[in-house]
């Protein structure tokens, strides 16, 4: 008789924490960002329609939105990454990446919503309560 070990449950690798923000969109065109280079994101990323990220209020960095955390965006059902750093005067917002597509942009204006992103798990507490 052949032994079947039961799959172990992996343990989870991040804690998804809520949060609403005023969400806009944005498009990489040099009049909406730096001019010199419009595709490229504040932490060097280089923005390609399609892809599917944000820019964060730097107050929203503070509490751990930073560079590619995973964030859901409740109307969509994709996982978006932070990939740009808004300017300093905004607060409590992301603006969504809609590439060179202007009127898309336009046309979801700005709402209320909740995000939901996804924090590291230190693994060392995590075994430990786990076991």
């Amino acid at each position: 008789m052949a032994c079947s070990k039961k799959p172990e449950a992996k343990p989870p690798q991040f804690e998804w924490l809520g949060h609403e923000v005023t969400a806009s969109a944005y498009n990489s065109v040099f009049w909406q960002t730096d001019s010199i280079s419009p595709s490229v994101a504040a932490w060097g990323d280089t923005l390609k329609p399609g892809m599917k990220c944000i820019a964060v209020s730097r107050d929203l960095i503070k509490m751990g939105l930073t560079h590619n955390t995973m964030v859901r965006i409740d109307t969509f059902p994709d996982t978006f990454y932070v990939k740009d750093k808004m300017h300093w005067k905004w607060k409590n917002r992301i603006d969504i990446y809609m590439g060179k597509d202007v009127k898309k942009a336009r046309e979801w204006g700005k709402k209320r919503l909740q995000i939901c992103y996804a924090l590291p798990l230190d693994t060392i507490f995590t075994q430990n309560t786990l076991q």
